[in-house]
């Protein structure tokens, strides 16, 4: 059956360094999740997060708005609104903000729970 899913109804996530909204999940019965991830422009004294790394399934990151750097074991990735950064299996990475306006992306996974196959680091 075909849903309307509300971003308003999404589930807030307590992650480091970004606000996170978990639109689609097995919590709501799908086999896939979608988030909405806003990651604020830096600050002159913010510590900087660290890299997070999906154990077996990959990530699709669309940029909807700003600018950023996705810095991964592979390289570093300039992006900006329209590009797509699809990251592997088992490998760490992480996106931050290079502007002055949030960076809006929409994350995308094949699998209904994200975090039981993710771990988070301090630093690379």
């Amino acid at each position: 059956m075909a849903r309307l899913l509300k971003q308003t109804d999404a589930k807030l996530l307590n992650l480091p360094g970004r606000k996170s909204l978990e639109v689609v999940s097995g919590a709501i019965g799908s086999r896939m999740s979608f988030r909405v991830v806003e990651i604020a422009a830096a600050k002159p004294n913010d510590n900087p997060r660290g890299p997070h790394v999906h154990s077996d399934f990959e990530e699709c990151i669309y940029v909807l708005s700003g600018r950023g750097t996705m810095h991964a074991e592979s390289g570093d990735y300039h992006a900006g609104p329209g590009d797509i950064l699809l990251v592997p299996p088992g490998e760490k990475h992480m996106t931050v903000n290079e502007g002055r306006e949030p960076l809006v992306l929409l994350c995308f996974f094949p699998v209904p729970d994200v975090a039981a196959g993710t771990t988070e680091f301090a630093h690379f």
